[in-house]
């Protein structure tokens, strides 16, 4: 059976999702990776209240709409980050300026946010981490000895905690590798599992449109974390399109810029080989949702949401559980 189709809400939370489920079902989703913001999913009232979960989880079946994965991206880019007032929103607004403050309640956030997802009855919540090394991306002024490793125990320090109480609740920790996140590529992935100890609750969120214009193999990426693919956003990029003023670091242009070296697109307007990648999930056994994230600032979105469920839909096959070749010695 193929893989279930769903959209990630967090580029609709401005529609509420009495209005946005629907809507959704009627375009030809199966399910919705819900957004902890708008009116989608309140972690704090889920954390609390299991009718609340319950409530949540008719109103989607009365759509005949699932859910297996929800997000907490916003707080969880709090976790770890060095802040300033670009994180304030995220945040509530009595602490506006107390960054402890807002670290200290973005870690808890983090934890209700596993209870939160037990109650509702997914076993995924996809979320960011921020890091605390991320400044020191490029080296210059050089590094000093033992600069990056500190991160990463920060990291380790802030993280484990969290990751102890998704283990209790049997839910997992799903990080969307990311430019400006803890691990961004497959080299800074695989510190990042090292330095939490390979905690059986801390895997990925698999998005290959943040691979592509790095120049970080994709499909690798999937081979080489055959376990800790805990959810697949599907969603493109197009890279080398720009006219040469611009280049990877993105010259502090906004998305659409035609001098852009890279740009996210609608699936399947991109350069993502999104063949390699199913053939990929099929052979590490990911039997999970694909979840569409929409991002295409060229494109009209709900125009995007219909083409990138036609899309995936097309895209995705089951493995063959027999050898083709088998029937020659009949």
């Amino acid at each position: 059976m193929a893989r279930k189709v769903t959209i990630f809400t967090g580029q609709w939370a401005d529609l509420p999702l009495a209005e946005l489920a629907p809507k959704m079902k009627s375009i030809g989703y199966d399910g919705l990776e819900l957004a902890s913001w708008g009116d989608h999913f309140d972690i704090d009232k889920a954390a609390r209240s299991k009718a609340y979960c319950d409530d949540k989880r008719a109103f989607l079946e009365s759509h005949g709409l699932e859910c297996f994965a929800i997000s907490n991206h916003m707080s969880g880019q709090l976790t770890c980050d060095r802040l300033d007032e670009r994180h304030e929103p995220f945040a509530p607004a009595e602490l506006k300026g107390d960054y402890k403050a807002m670290a200290k309640w973005a870690a808890k956030h983090q934890k209700d946010a596993a209870k939160a997802a037990a109650n509702f009855g997914v076993k995924v919540v996809t979320s960011f981490t921020g890091s605390p090394i991320w400044h020191l991306l490029y080296s210059f002024p050089p590094m000093l000895p033992g600069m990056i490793e500190a991160g990463y125990k920060q990291f380790a320090k802030t993280m484990l905690p969290i990751l102890d109480v998704f283990g209790e609740y049997g839910v997992k920790f799903a990080l969307e590798v990311h430019p400006t996140e803890i691990a961004f590529d497959i080299a800074s992935a695989q510190r990042a599992l090292e330095a939490v100890d390979k905690h059986p609750a801390f895997g990925f969120n698999y998005d290959p449109s943040h691979f592509g214009y790095q120049g970080v193999d994709y499909v690798k990426f999937l081979y080489t974390f055959p376990d800790r693919i805990f959810h697949a956003h599907v969603k493109d990029a197009w890279w080398d399109k720009g006219d040469g003023t611009v280049g990877v670091f993105g010259g502090h242009t906004e998305f659409a810029d035609p001098r852009r070296f890279w740009d996210f697109r609608s699936p399947g307007r991109g350069d993502v080989d999104f063949e390699r990648i199913i053939v990929a999930l099929n052979d590490i056994g990911y039997s999970g949702p694909l979840s569409v994230e929409w991002e295409d600032s060229r494109m009209e979105r709900f125009h995007g949401a219909r083409e990138a469920s036609e899309f995936v839909r097309k895209i995705d096959f089951e493995r063959s559980d027999i050898a083709f070749d088998a029937q020659f010695a009949q």
